[in-house]
Order: structure tokens, then sequence, then C-alpha cells
């Protein structure tokens, strides 16, 4: 399965359940072993192969850690990469905050040729 934006949410946890249990089949690891290793109870691994009950992230996390794939969460979610302008501007500056959107004032109506003010 390729992950898309049509891809439901119990699609996506499934898949990633089922590849995280490949994962712990490929290092030889029971389910019991790897909650031990990783902190977490069997039910929170057995939620997590099983996709149908999204489990806590620090748990997902403890057990990514145990099965070697930290390094693949750059991937999910890489570091924003600013355009050379941009980062001329920002000269090292880390961003705080986003901007406001530009709201109209309602009461403000709109000018037309010949009006005065």
């Amino acid at each position: 399965m390729n992950f898309s934006k049509q891809a439901t949410d119990a699609a996506v946890l499934g898949e990633i359940g089922r590849r995280l249990a490949l994962v712990r089949l490929e290092k030889n690891l029971s389910q019991v072993h790897l909650a031990e290793q990783a902190g977490v109870s069997k039910s929170t691994v057995q939620r997590l192969e099983s996709g149908g009950v999204s489990p806590r992230l620090d748990g997902f996390i403890r057990v990514c850690r145990v099965l070697d794939l930290m390094e693949r969460f750059d991937l999910l979610v890489p570091e924003p990469m600013a355009s050379p302008v941009e980062q001329l501007k920002r000269a090292g500056q880390r961003r705080q905050r986003a901007t406001k959107a530009l709201v109209l004032r309602e009461s403000a109506k709109k000018w037309q040729w010949g009006e005065n003010s």
C-alpha cells in the first residue's frame, strides 16, 4: 500500500501495524520481548500491530526505537527547507510563529472611481 491523502485513517493504521509486525519478526522478537525492551505493555504492541486502535504516540516511538526505525522519522516529517532568499531574510533567526491571516474589515465598503473618500 502506498500512503496517500485518500487513504482512510484505519487503512493507514493497519498498514503501519502490518509493517511494524514484519520488522519485529525480521528481528526475531516476540511481542512480549519487544514490549519489555520498549518499556510498554504487550497490549500496546498488539494494538500497534493490529492497527485497530491508535495507541499513544510515545509508545509508538519507544517501539520504533527498539526496532531501529528512528532514522526513518526524517522521511516521515522532513525538516522544512526555506528558499535561499528566505534564508537571507532570516539571517539565522528561527521562525517563532505563523503570520496572522489578513482579515478585511466588514465595515469597509469597496472603493469605486468617482468617490472622494
